[in-house]
């Protein structure tokens, strides 16, 4: 009887493990530029941590419509966007939102109880900007630096050092949040309907503050050179 109820057993978790697809699996996904961590799907809630570039986190799934997921790195568990993320698939490198179908994720949900998407932007104040920031870095497409084998190089190398009076000059002249679709990130464009604002001690540079964070605006471009974390 002792026999024949360890062989029940092991038939019993095979069948436990085959009812839970692949795309159940938590997978490992590179971060293609320094990558905000924040807690909850949505380019206003707060940043826990970074993945900086290139290090990989753990991918335990996306929301239903793929722009955000859920991921894990050094201890700190939050959500991600989805075009910075790759994967892979084959021995080549996948951005998440343009993975071969092959490479199964799985849908996750996440209830916000607390409404703070329409909290945040509600209490904004009036000369907000919603628009969308542009999915770039090191001056192409994410997809362009996988493809250019580069991805953990040049997106990193892109970022510009802000000086001392700089920052001190960004501390002391704070201005309103702009509230963009995407997430900020060395390289992304920012639309040219953004106010951004001089820095006497670099006048190569802009700066303005989207989605919570103040960045560093190349003034010929409008590519973000830098967040400011």
């Amino acid at each position: 009887m002792r026999t024949k109820f360890t062989k029940l057993t092991m038939v019993s978790s095979l069948a436990f493990a085959a009812a839970f697809p692949v795309s159940a699996m938590a997978l490992d996904a590179n971060a293609a530029t320094d990558l905000n961590i924040r807690s909850g799907p949505a380019n206003n809630y707060s940043v826990l941590g970074v993945i900086p570039t290139g290090k990989t986190a753990t991918l335990d799934g996306c929301i239903e419509d793929g722009t955000w997921c859920k991921v894990s790195y050094d201890g700190v568990d939050g959500w991600s966007y989805a075009p910075y993320l790759t994967v892979s698939a084959d021995q080549q490198a996948y951005v998440v939102t343009e993975r071969p179908s092959t490479v199964e994720v799985t849908t996750v949900t996440y209830e916000d109880t607390e409404e703070t998407l329409k909290d945040e932007r509600t209490g904004a104040s009036a000369g907000v900007v919603i628009g969308s920031l542009l999915a770039y870095a090191a001056g192409g497409p994410v997809g362009g630096i996988i493809a250019g084998g580069i991805i953990g190089g040049a997106a990193g190398s892109a970022a510009v050092e802000p000086t001392t009076e700089t920052v001190t000059y960004i501390e002391s002249n704070p201005v309103d949040t702009v509230y963009l679709e995407g997430e900020v990130a060395v390289g992304a464009g920012v639309p040219k309907e953004v106010t951004l604002y001089e820095i006497p001690s670099q006048p190569e540079y802009r700066y303005v503050n989207i989605n919570g964070q103040t960045v560093l605006v190349n003034a010929e471009n409008n590519a973000i050179v830098r967040v400011i974390r």
